[in-house]
């Protein structure tokens, strides 16, 4: 179970591009009208987070003042 305060849901601002982050470790990605585009597992080391997607890619971001910066967007919390 993911134990940090980044659980939620986070979405870019226009609403297009959407971060599920499931307290199970899990991630679900929705782009546009695809609500589950991307899924994967997900990890959080104080600011930092690692995606890998179950498709086989990996990814990174980070979290600045409550804001997830990640593959050039930038995700506010829902």
């Amino acid at each position: 179970m993911a134990t940090h305060p980044y659980v939620g849901l986070w979405v870019t601002g226009d609403g297009h591009i959407r971060h599920e982050l499931l307290p199970s470790g899990r991630y679900i990605e929705g782009r546009g009208s695809r609500e589950r585009a991307y899924e994967g597992r997900y990890e959080v080391r104080g600011s930092q987070i690692n995606y890998w997607d179950d498709s086989g890619f990996i990814a990174d971001g980070e979290f600045r003042s409550d804001i997830l910066y990640h593959a050039g967007m930038v995700l506010y919390r829902h």
